[in-house]
């Protein structure tokens, strides 16, 4: 009996933690195309709207660390938040992490479309893959099972990158008998006000180089924050982040204001913009971080990337059903295969991963809590919203 709930309490668990990621998914797309529609049909600057998030993001961030992770006391063996060391690795995790990869990948979603977006997001371990040989941070063991899936997962995804930004096909339209349901009906009503491509505004290899360098932005931050992690293991995570946050809001201001000098781009009215930027904000800047920085804890940090891909059902859905002309064969195909690709980078992960607790349970416990250290993100990144 105490068995039988017992499994029932996993069981119950596992579908939580599951729909929970599901949810985010497709929360993150949903956002995605709003933000489409705020930059096509309301002339939102994407560079504005970066820094609209990022500021209110940050203001968030730095009030949840104030309430819930600062400190009264620090003793003297912790490391100042403030140092030199700190301050220049902060620098760069909030100029790759934030200023970079997010006007990038704004602007390269205002020239493409959602599905784009997906599919250069799951390019996201091609790069840290092909950054961690060119910097020789991973050995290049062909004998390796795991090394060999990660490059036949390279390989794949580039494929599928290709055929995303240079094949597009027929649209894909709605048969008959789901033009005629009345959840489609409810869809394209919905269409009426979001937007999930438009051919005036439309450059798409030009969107899908912009995201391509969104998506390597992310990996050298990736490659950063590992680093700081290791260097100040006693710093409070949710510090660091409000801190690179904040560095990196600043920069895109600086930034912003550059490009968009006329204050006429800096005016929000108080409408469904507004309201983007707000949920925007919470969702991408503390929720969604704080859901998978859970999931991770229960399930490794493996659990989380492995519904990325979750993305393009949920694009290749609302691109259908929201109008008949919004989204390609060419475009669908060429982000199913960049997610085999995805699939087969993260097998190879998984696999390294075990090797490696293989060798730490033969005595080099000390490299495996090192290794384990290195793989835990502070905030998980992603490119869009």
């Amino acid at each position: 009996m105490m068995m039988g709930m017992i499994m029932s309490s996993v069981k119950l668990m596992e579908m939580l933690l599951f729909s929970v990621m599901v949810v985010m998914e497709g929360c993150t797309i949903v956002l995605t195309i709003w933000a489409k529609t705020a930059m096509t049909d309301y002339d939102m600057s994407p560079f504005v709207f970066v820094v609209y998030i990022h500021a209110l993001s940050s203001i968030i961030l730095l009030l949840y660390t104030f309430v819930f992770h600062c400190r009264s006391t620090r003793s003297a063996t912790q490391q100042s938040l403030f140092s030199s060391g700190l301050f220049v690795r902060c620098f760069l995790l909030g100029f790759t992490g934030i200023a970079v990869s997010q006007n990038l990948a704004f602007l390269g979603l205002s020239y493409s479309s959602p599905i784009l977006v997906c599919a250069m997001g799951l390019m996201l371990p091609t790069f840290s893959f092909l950054l961690s040989i060119i910097l020789r941070r991973t050995k290049t063991d062909w004998r390796s099972s795991s090394f060999q899936a990660k490059v036949i997962g390279t390989i794949i995804s580039i494929m599928g990158a290709i055929v995303v930004e240079l094949y597009k096909g027929p649209y894909i339209r709605p048969s008959a008998v789901l033009s005629s349901s009345s959840y489609l009906v409810l869809f394209q009503k919905a269409g009426q006000y979001l937007v999930f491509s438009s051919a005036a505004t439309e450059h798409w290899v030009l969107g899908g180089i912009l995201l391509a360098g969104a998506s390597v932005s992310v990996s050298v931050w990736n490659i950063i924050q590992m680093g700081t992690m290791k260097l100040y293991p006693e710093v409070e995570v949710m510090e660091v982040v409000s801190y690179y946050s904040l560095l990196g809001t600043i920069q895109c201001v600086i930034f912003s204001l550059f490009i968009e000098r006329s204050l006429s781009a800096w005016k929000i009215k108080l409408n469904m913009d507004l309201l983007l930027i707000v949920l925007t904000a919470c969702f991408g800047g503390l929720v969604r971080s704080l859901v998978h920085n859970w999931c991770m804890s229960m399930k490794g940090t493996q659990y989380v990337p492995m519904f990325k891909p979750f993305g393009i059902v949920f694009a290749t859905i609302f691109g259908v059903s929201l109008s008949a002309n919004n989204l390609h064969y060419g475009s669908v195909l060429g982000a199913v295969v960049t997610g085999v690709g995805y699939f087969t980078i993260m097998w190879g992960q998984t696999r390294e991963d075990e090797d490696e607790q293989c060798v730490n349970r033969n005595g080099q416990s000390h490299l495996e809590s090192t290794n384990s250290e290195a793989k835990v993100p502070l905030l998980e990144e992603e490119i869009g919203v």
